[in-house]
């Protein structure tokens, strides 16, 4: 793990603008991002306005993924380093939803050339984790009052851009940065699937949670009976990082809910989504155990060389081919991990944790590119947290 964290920070993380990059395309030193887009194809939301493929897709999630493994492990450890780190992966949020001075808008990422630059459209999956992480952080000793004045302000500017764009007229979609509807379904935050019922309630809960004001609070509790009621019955077959996102909504939610009753609810669809992940877990460990420590080094590509793009919605999107299952598999064995130590009290079974050190241990950290590392991290720390390693 100390592999990871420090692989994490010193090929994932760009110092110019405090953000994580998807994936790796070289493992030589400086070199490791170097597919990222320029300022000038940023600009042009070249080669679509979601940045997707580039490595410029995630910043928002994996900012918010780290602000929570840094607050988990302060609380396990008590390191005075990681008030340094914290503030750095906040900086880096920061700048995601203030740069391009479009109030509640949160950006994947900022282009490093200039340090400005966004893709327009952004998703209710990034919201997910920013605003779950930014909460964690809040909470934490580790922010100050000048941070939790600052994470105030992003929060609440979320919120109100929900109350202005998530409404009937606008089929329920925040937008994107440059106010027109998003194409692609992933900015609508009502009236969607199980797993992404939450995600809304939880916005308005967090902003009423560090503000206390009235309206937040009507907000939040107009949507959240609802959603949990929407959110008991989640498809077996979704993906490990929406089972993630569905329980991030959830833990913040199930924290500051007062109704017994619907507490009980919560806690039961959590207990429910870490049954699903830990099926997930079991399969794709079984999958890993047929790739070669070759296959797992594999880098990721220069995204404008693809051979094949497919187009969504006019979005041309660039594939990966092989090497998105190494990215992806990295990703879910950790996601998978992270879900059933969310709910209240944990407690793994020893096939959980015998299951969770095998990866730790067959993950040559050194030689993966895949940013799906940090939740590995993400699941130790909170294994450790809750005693179950």
């Amino acid at each position: 793990m100390d592999q990871a964290w420090a692989v994490t920070w010193d090929r994932f993380f760009q110092d110019d603008v405090q953000t994580f990059a998807d994936y790796l395309s070289s493992y030589e030193p400086g070199q490791e991002l170097a597919h990222l887009p320029t300022a000038e194809e940023v600009q042009r939301q070249y080669p679509n306005p979601c940045g997707y493929s580039t490595g410029m897709e995630d910043g928002m999630i994996l900012g918010g993924a780290m602000l929570s493994i840094v607050a988990d492990r302060y609380e396990v450890t008590n390191e005075e380093t990681l008030r340094e780190k914290a503030k750095q992966v906040f900086r880096g949020l920061h700048r995601c939803a203030t740069v391009h001075g479009v109030p509640g808008f949160l950006a994947r990422n900022v282009c490093g050339e200039d340090r400005k630059s966004i893709y327009i459209n952004s998703s209710r999956d990034q919201y997910t984790h920013g605003v779950h992480g930014l909460w964690k952080y809040y909470r934490s000793p580790l922010s100050d009052e000048m941070t939790r004045s600052e994470i105030r302000e992003v929060l609440v500017a979320v919120a109100d851009r929900m109350i202005e764009f998530v409404t009937p007229e606008n089929d329920f979609d925040f937008c994107r940065a440059d106010g027109k509807r998003c194409p692609l379904g992933i900015c609508r935050m009502w009236n969607v699937q199980a797993h992404e019922a939450a995600r809304l309630p939880m916005i308005y809960a967090a902003a009423w949670d560090v503000t206390q004001d009235e309206k937040y609070r009507q907000q939040w509790r107009h949507y959240v009976a609802d959603a949990v009621k929407q959110s008991a019955n989640p498809d077996k077959n979704t993906p490990a990082y929406a089972i993630l996102q569905m329980q991030c909504s959830l833990e913040l939610l199930n924290e500051l809910e007062t109704d017994p009753k619907l507490k009980t609810s919560i806690q039961s669809v959590m207990r429910h989504l870490a049954s699903i992940a830990e099926e997930r877990s079991a399969h794709v460990a079984v999958r890993l155990s047929h790739k070669t420590s070759k296959e797992m080094q594999m880098l990721g590509p220069d995204w404008r060389q693809a051979e094949r793009w497919i187009n969504q919605n006019e979005y041309a999107n660039p594939q990966w081919g092989k090497y998105r299952e190494v990215w992806h598999l990295t990703r879910e064995a950790g996601e998978a991990a992270l879900v059933p130590l969310m709910v209240d009290a944990p407690i793994l079974t020893s096939a959980q944790k015998k299951r969770f050190r095998d990866l730790i241990r067959n993950t040559d950290y050194s030689h993966n590119s895949s940013c799906g590392i940090i939740y590995h991290q993400s699941a130790y720390w909170r294994s450790r947290l809750t005693n179950n390693l």
